[in-house]
């Protein structure tokens, strides 16, 4: 097996174990309309899309093995990153920005290393698997990626900031990062 092959593997186990676990979340009482969304689904899709390498594009480099299978356990790590996040959430899970019933900031665990953990692990395993195809398009599809990621967090914390109270989520904001552990935090 190649490691780009395993890549590709431990993508789609993510993506069906993401799948099955999202029955295991309490039900939406609101959230933002499909119109509001639309942006961040259409460049993550975007992103993925150049990413995996639906579209040829010219390869930069080959790493060695070594430092290819390094980095499939950087993208591991950042799948893991992922589901840690997901089972401290617990039910207040949801792939769609919600408000659940009893929804409350929760922030502690990887919540209180940054306020989007699942993105962050997903924009980790994002770019371990462009470093290792070394293409424009794996490279630009991570960077796109990670774009959707932010519109999508900034979407979620405006939604959360209105529906739990600015002076809430705010509060949070100042104490933990959005995307990268010890980056800026909010003013």
């Amino acid at each position: 097996m190649t490691p780009e092959l395993a890549l590709y593997y431990l993508w789609a186990l993510w993506f069906a174990s993401w799948i099955a676990a999202a029955f295991w979340s309490n039900r939406a009482a609101t959230r933002p309309s499909f119109l509001d969304e639309l942006p961040y689904r259409l460049v993550t899709l975007a992103g993925a899309f150049l990413l995996f390498g639906v579209v040829g594009s010219q390869r930069l480099w080959a790493l060695d093995n070594n430092y290819n299978w390094a980095l499939c356990v950087v993208c591991a790590s950042g799948f893991a990153f992922c589901w840690w996040a997901r089972i401290h959430l617990g039910r207040l899970w949801s792939g769609w920005i919600t408000k659940k019933a009893d929804h409350r900031i929760v922030d502690t665990g990887p919540y209180g290393i940054v306020r989007h953990p699942i993105y962050t692990g997903v924009i980790v395993a994002g770019f371990a698997t462009a470093i290792v195809k070394g293409t424009v398009a794996a490279l630009t599809g991570a960077a796109i990626l990670t774009l959707g990621f932010w519109v999508k967090a900034s979407l979620e914390e405006r939604f959360l900031r209105n529906e739990l109270g600015p002076e809430i989520y705010d509060a949070y904001r100042r104490r933990v990062p959005m995307l990268l552990p010890f980056g800026p935090r909010a003013a």
